[in-house]
């Protein structure tokens, strides 16, 4: 793991940015620190199986609590991201290595040790390998189904934005239980916060998810505070249902380190249950909209909700 605490060695493309004050954090935003019994035995899995987190390698706020509970979001392809988001704390750079063909084994290995009944796998963005690390994803989806067959599945994927469409279909076949690929934001932030990226070219990997296998769920989100405002975030809301979405997911924007994207402001809670209740209204069949929401976060129990809302929806008992 590289030192959270040296944004400069994570994020080259950042150091001569100035430094941008820090907010303090509203009561509702603060957590316990991690530790404990049951996340001690998490990192434990974790480091015998060799594998990378995005609860760690992201600074998620959640961490102590998912990990006290054997929940982790395991974070495939390595550790290094070749794009560089104004918002993410993920290392930024050229990976220093090739992928690693035993890590979808050694995935499978910690979910059955873990005993999930839902696990979340995302990635870093690799544009240095020809299809974007997609069949890396379908590997690691099929040894999972291989070791931990009860498991469900959800992926969180990059955008594959320069791989052929081949490379989406590959993960798809692979037939996870939910695809989720974040927007992030509303598309006017794109340029600042996620220049690698096309808003809608996000959105139609999305809708093209649909198209492949409609019965798949799919899931996106997006952050708030970074400078967006109500309308666009509504407009958002609507792309996303019109590509068919079922999930999605408004979390707050915390600013890792002073050298990335600023804070505009914290939203209260009660604006995120106005958010919540509009996404409802536009035809979502699950929204989490919390100060402290991320994509994996209580991702099981979603997906449980998420699948009754369907049920409910089709008339099935």
């Amino acid at each position: 793991m590289r030192d959270l605490k040296i944004p400069e060695m994570r994020h080259p493309e950042k150091a001569r940015r100035p430094d941008i004050p820090q907010p303090k954090k509203p009561d509702w935003i603060r957590v316990r620190a991690p530790g404990g019994a049951g996340y001690d035995e998490t990192a434990k899995i974790m480091r015998e199986n060799k594998l990378v987190t995005v609860c760690e390698e992201a600074g998620c706020p959640n961490v102590g609590e998912c990990w006290s509970q054997g929940h982790a979001t395991m974070m495939i392809m390595g550790e290094v991201c070749t794009r560089a988001c104004t918002f993410c704390n993920i290392a930024t750079g050229k990976p220093p290595e090739a992928l690693d063909a035993f890590e979808p084994g050694r995935v499978a290995d910690a979910v059955a040790k873990l005993g999930l009944n839902h696990v979340v796998i995302t990635s870093v963005d690799r544009d240095d390998v020809e299809d974007g690390g997609a069949e890396h994803f379908a590997q690691t989806i099929r040894a999972i189904r291989h070791r931990a067959p009860d498991t469900t599945i959800e992926i969180l994927t990059p955008d594959f934005i320069k791989c052929s469409p081949e490379a989406l279909e590959k993960v798809v076949e692979a037939r996870p239980d939910v695809f989720n690929h974040n927007l992030e934001t509303v598309p006017g932030l794109y340029p600042e916060v996620r220049p690698g990226a096309r808003y809608f070219h996000s959105l139609r990997l999305l809708q093209r998810v649909k198209e492949l296998d409609p019965s798949m769920f799919t899931k996106s989100g997006i952050m708030v505070g970074l400078g967006e405002d109500r309308q666009a975030v509504m407009q958002v809301m609507e792309d996303m249902r019109a590509a068919d979405i079922d999930f999605l997911t408004i979390g707050q924007y915390l600013q890792p380190t002073p050298k990335h994207h600023r804070v505009d402001r914290f939203v209260h809670p009660d604006e995120f249950n106005a958010y919540e209740k509009a996404a409802y209204g536009k035809g979502f069949l699950m929204v989490s909209a919390t100060p402290l929401t991320r994509s994996s976060y209580h991702a099981g129990d979603d997906f449980a909700q998420l699948r009754a809302a369907r049920n409910k929806k089709l008339g099935i008992a």
